[in-house]
């Protein structure tokens, strides 16, 4: 693959970190963890990024070579949008990579955390026709609150950028049609609680279909119901689930608050 892994340049930091910087680096680190344990990394691909809280323009994301399970606190690299490394970091980052989250942090101020993977489940139904369907109670979550975008190559442009912006409109979560899953959260924990409910939905329908073929789905008017009591007026998901996460990572292995 070819990617311009090297940002332009490196700009000195104008100061200290802020208080609030080391939480959201634990909660990034333990997101890339997670995924790890989970078996939904891509050797070194894939990202997820995390705006910096009083930074304005200023986010933080994985070392480019790094496995998923070797990221921490400290070796996560802060950046700007166009992927040029803030202060001092003995890591290079795929400034490529970032494009796409670079381009929907720039568009949505919910936003704070931009997850996208290359999970097989997620990327077997972006490539069927009906996409997701409502035949799980963790699908219904998504329903009417799912986006697609479809396949346009390995290059990512600003001007797909746009088009994968309009793609997204005012939802959490999307289906790159041959790619990918991306989620995004108004916090580490929101967007990794999606794409685990996202993953889990489309491995669901994968194997339901692998069966005979045919799935029972509710009726439309239960579907709606259940999506409305899901989506809970659009609260921030993950308050309970994230600490029991944070928990179970300390019990296996503590370093990604390193």
């Amino acid at each position: 693959m070819s990617f311009n892994h090297t940002p332009e340049r490196r700009i000195a930091e104008s100061g200290p970190r802020s208080e609030t910087e080391q939480p959201a680096r634990e909660d990034l680190a333990a997101a890339y963890r997670l995924v790890a344990l989970n078996g939904w990394d891509d050797v070194v691909y894939t990202h997820i990024s995390a705006s910096v809280s009083g930074e304005p323009g200023r986010f933080l994301i994985n070392p480019f070579g790094l496995s998923f399970d070797e990221v921490t606190a400290s070796n996560l690299v802060k950046i700007d949008i166009d992927g040029n490394v803030i202060g001092a970091s003995a890591h290079p980052v795929n400034a490529t990579g970032f494009a796409l989250h670079g381009a929907v942090h720039a568009a949505r101020d919910d936003a704070v955390c931009v997850m996208h993977l290359h999970v097989r489940e997620a990327i077997a139904v972006s490539t069927q026709p009906h996409g997701l369907l409502p035949a799980s109670q963790h699908a219904m979550r998504f329903h009417g609150h799912l986006a697609y975008h479809d396949y346009e190559g390995l290059a990512f442009s600003p001007a797909e950028g746009e088009r994968l912006v309009k793609s997204l409109g005012a939802h959490r979560a999307m289906l790159l049609r041959n790619h990918g899953p991306l989620t995004l959260g108004r916090t580490v924990a929101e967007a990794y609680v999606l794409m685990d409910m996202l993953v889990k939905a489309c491995d669901i329908q994968l194997r339901a279909l692998a069966g005979v073929g045919k799935m029972i789905v509710p009726t439309p008017e239960v579907v709606t119901r259940t999506a409305a009591q899901l989506h809970d007026d659009d609260a921030i998901e993950g308050a309970l689930e994230w600490p029991a996460l944070l928990r179970k990572l300390d019990r296996i292995d503590a370093s990604y608050r390193d």
